[in-house]
């Protein structure tokens, strides 16, 4: 018979054997506090209890039962395991990081996310702070990053969630499991000390990786309703950054700390009128009317801008998008005074040449055009998240900035009219109320927030 003591030193060599292969097999971290229940507990949002099922169910059931490789092991041991060696190894707290931070920002995905970090970026580095971007692996994202030279940029992978009880969520867990795998080890190899997501699910895994390292964790929310990456998050935060007083509510249990939508910083200083002219070919005496879809551009609203248009005394200065850019050159030939452009990396010099302008009213853009003082007809993207464009719009409907229009309410003819009505005195007064809900301080706000 086996000595018991030399039996009972197998059964744990066993046992930590198995718990090792499990911690490389996950890479995962514990966060500070306590592993939440199961159940769904009180007070706790429906967005927090889908993510933390979410996360769990991509981060055990998931491989286990994809791989078949993990030993059934007793849940109490694996918690007694796992909770000496939490108390063995403190986690990182805002009272041991040393200057400068090392400082992590998820955005991309869409202009709307991508440009608020790069704001907040060069906030930090001003500062002396070290900071990497982490984008999609979208077109409009790496067009956009070329300009700034000076900052770092790193791809991860980011698949919007496809609907609940749809095939595609297998395919989704799986490459969810990978992508917060994937930020922990970027979070490892730069030594972060804060993780800052700018919405979007491009900032969902490496806030729930920065979380389980016990890092400093951040979102900002550009939008009145705020977008379901963040809801799910927000627990996991220091803190919720937002845009606009709307969206507060969203969070209940969070803190919230309002410090505006950040611009970045060649919009803080415009050009002159005449150069920004210059720089499109356009006729600096002329009424300008700068059109932007987004940055993935809108067809229908391209459509009705280039039709109601016709025979006006407007120039127009078209941000079409890179997927209808052919088609609209086309629509519009070669009109006298009408540029078409698929993007444009000058956008301080558009809004200075421009007089009023036709948008999406995606936060990031209402931002650009308060800093700018640039008067709007907002036209929301209809199949918008939680309708979330049209309460952003609304804001700025109220404060008498701008005048919104339901896509499915607006045809050539009744743009023709309103551009026939605008007269010098409502294009002022109207540029004042926009510039009125300018944040100038966002970036310098949220840095400061970060900073601790």
């Amino acid at each position: 018979m086996a000595n018991p003591a030399r039996k009972a030193l197998r059964c744990r060599a066993l046992l930590v054997g198995c718990l090792k292969y499990e911690s490389l097999h996950l890479r995962r971290a514990e966060p500070s506090r306590a592993e939440p229940s199961r159940a769904e507990p009180k007070g706790c949002s429906s967005e927090e209890v889908f993510s933390n099922s979410l996360i769990h169910f991509s981060s055990n059931f998931l491989p286990w039962s994809l791989c078949q490789c993990r030993k059934t092991i007793s849940a109490r041991a694996i918690r007694a395991f796992r909770s000496s060696k939490t108390h063995s190894q403190p986690l990182a707290s805002a009272n041991n990081v040393s200057d400068p931070l090392k400082v992590i920002i998820a955005c991309g995905g869409t202009g709307g996310h991508l440009f608020p970090g790069i704001a907040v970026a060069q906030e930090l580095e001003s500062r002396g702070h070290r900071v990497l971007l982490l984008i999609s692996e979208k077109k409009v994202d790496a067009q956009a990053s070329e300009k700034y030279s000076g900052l770092r940029f790193e791809t991860v992978k980011a698949i919007a969630k496809p609907p609940t009880f749809s095939l595609k969520m297998i395919s989704f867990l799986w490459n969810l499991r990978k992508t917060i795998k994937h930020c922990g080890e970027i979070i490892a190899r730069e030594n972060a000390n804060v993780i800052l997501g700018m919405g979007g699910f491009i900032s969902f895994p490496p806030v729930v990786a920065g979380s389980r390292k016990g890092l400093r964790t951040y979102v900002h929310d550009s939008n009145a309703i705020p977008g379901r990456s963040n809801r799910m998050t927000a627990k996991r935060c220091a803190a919720v950054l937002v845009g606009l007083d709307e969206a507060a509510s969203h969070f209940s249990g969070s803190k919230v700390i309002r410090t505006g939508t950040p611009v970045r910083d060649e919009l803080q200083n415009l050009p002159s009128r005449e150069d920004a002219c210059q720089t499109f070919g356009l006729d600096p005496a002329k009424k300008t009317l700068l059109v932007m879809g987004g940055s993935q551009g809108a067809q229908q609203l391209n459509e009705v801008v280039a039709g109601g248009t016709e025979d006006t005394d407007w120039q127009v200065l078209h941000l079409a998008g890179q997927a209808d850019f052919d088609r609209l050159s086309t629509q519009v030939g070669d009109r006298q005074g009408y540029k078409v452009l698929a993007f444009c990396s000058e956008m301080a010099a558009a809004y200075a040449a421009s007089d009023f302008c036709v948008a999406r009213s995606g936060a990031s853009s209402l931002t650009e055009l308060s800093y700018a003082g640039l008067p709007a007809l907002l036209v929301p993207y209809p199949h918008a998240a939680d309708d979330h464009q049209t309460a952003n719009a609304q804001v700025y409907e109220k404060a008498g900035a701008a005048v919104l229009k339901q896509q499915k309410e607006l045809n050539s003819d009744a743009l023709h009219a309103m551009l026939a009505e605008l007269t010098e005195e409502g294009i002022a007064g109207m540029s004042a109320a926009m510039k009125a809900l300018a944040e100038p301080k966002a970036a310098a706000q949220i840095a400061s927030v970060i900073e601790g």
